[in-house]
């Protein structure tokens, strides 16, 4: 495993980090998770990112993570960095969501339960609030940083403008931030319009998730939209409508440089994201230990040259 400095701080992360998004839920089963945790840890890979609401249902990623780490990683609680998240909907009511001090505070005390921690490495709001002051909002990480519940806070899916008024925030508090989490990938590449910026100039880490756009960065799109696929389902984060005759011609034309280099499309979008030294860390998640190794193989990837990088911006363009 190759580590990256996060920022300015004093943490190192993985390149590559386990995301418990999907697969790890009270729907899926112990027996096919719990391998996939520890070939990660095997691996190198120390930072395992979760959120309160991550499932389904929600809160059981949590909780199934919570007996991972009982029954096997307990032990080496020091070598790993613990992250989760509140901000989009986890309990009805008018508490249950968005960025309120008393939602963020009361969501933590139910993470660390669920997990059987003291502590999480890195808590996050998970979304900016448009009807929340972020004072409010960044002053709830400050609280929660001091009180020792979190050891470093960061933010995910705020865009340049928020970033910047919350690391202001989060700043004069005397609470920096650590990380941002954004949604980053060859086909979502909205950070590179000055979020980057603004995270390299201020010393903030960034950690990029949805890498492989739902599965559209792999070789199951190859032939079109397959039967069992996320975009062939009438609900979830990819729609039938999002994979297009122009980005299905993408993908296959991406493939093909790939194939050049000797790789599968999937471990070359990986190391696309890894090129830019700006990118601390991609979260992959994983269905089996067979396609967490296969992400592994992006470690090992040659660089991509000048050419290869013109060559798929065209193609992305």
């Amino acid at each position: 495993m190759n580590y990256r400095r996060c920022g300015r701080s004093g943490i190192l992360l993985p390149e590559i980090s386990l995301g418990l998004w999907h697969n790890f839920g009270s729907v899926d089963r112990y027996e096919n998770y719990l391998p996939i945790a520890l070939e990660a840890f095997d691996a190198g890979i120390t930072h395992f990112d979760l959120a309160n609401n991550y499932g389904p249902e929600p809160g059981s990623a949590e909780t199934n993570f919570g007996r991972i780490l009982r029954e096997h990683l307990g032990p080496y609680r020091d070598e790993l960095i613990i992250s989760t998240k509140a901000g989009y909907l986890m309990w009805p009511g008018p508490y249950g969501e968005w960025g309120s001090r008393k939602y963020l505070m009361a969501s933590l005390d139910q993470s660390l339960h669920r997990m059987g921690l003291d502590y999480v490495d890195i808590f996050y709001s998970h979304r900016p609030d448009p009807d929340t002051p972020l004072e409010e909002t960044m002053g709830a990480l400050t609280d929660i940083h001091r009180q020792g519940k979190a050891l470093y806070v960061g933010i995910s899916n705020y865009d340049d403008e928020q970033t910047r008024r919350a690391l202001e925030i989060l700043k004069r508090n005397g609470t920096p931030c650590l990380i941002h989490q954004a949604k980053y990938s060859m086909f979502v590449r909205q950070p590179e319009a000055g979020l980057m910026d603004t995270l390299e100039r201020e010393g903030v880490g960034l950690i990029a998730y949805s890498p492989l756009a739902q599965g559209m960065l792999t070789d199951r799109y190859l032939r079109g939209i397959p039967a069992d696929s996320r975009a062939a389902k009438p609900t979830g984060f990819l729609q039938r409508g999002e994979v297009t005759e122009q980005r299905l011609k993408q993908i296959g034309e991406l493939n093909a440089i790939a194939t050049r280099r000797g790789q599968t499309l999937a471990e070359m979008a990986l190391a696309w994201l890894l090129r830019d030294a700006r990118t601390t860390s991609v979260l992959v998640g994983a269905s089996s230990v067979e396609q967490l190794r296969a992400n592994l193989k992006a470690l090992r990837s040659p660089h991509l040259t000048k050419e290869e990088l013109g060559e798929i911006d065209k193609i992305l363009k």
